[in-house]
């Protein structure tokens, strides 16, 4: 059974930084396309914040992340990283591990809170 845990989440003050991991298990990280995905308190849509895709090649950045997130993977981890550097208050979500392969897989998600 696949299965993705999330950790890393926390509250930060503006500018600051934060670094979520997510550690795969069941199955090798190398399997899956893998993203991370948030969700803004009180707001229906999620954002598809970064997704990386296995053996290399761009990964995708959202507008409102690009220059400030980078996502990677470990594999001898098993794990997919999101580090966030110069967070904003419009940062603070709910940010959900996802992975992909024949079917959907996501984690239980991490708190993210960008205050003063």
């Amino acid at each position: 059974e696949v299965q993705l845990v999330e950790s890393g989440g926390g509250m930060v003050q503006p500018g600051g930084s934060l670094t979520l991991s997510c550690v795969v298990s069941g199955s090798p990280i190398s399997s899956f396309d893998m993203s991370w995905v948030r969700q803004a308190p009180g707001k229906g849509p999620v954002e598809w914040v970064s997704g990386s895709i296995p053996g290399g090649g761009t990964p995708y950045y959202s507008d409102s992340v690009k220059g400030r997130f980078t996502i990677s993977r470990d594999a001898a981890k098993n794990t997919l990283y999101l580090q966030m550097n110069s967070l904003k208050p419009e940062d603070t979500a709910v940010y959900y591990c996802y992975a992909r392969d024949f079917r959907d897989y996501w984690g239980q998600g991490t708190q993210v809170t960008v205050s003063s």
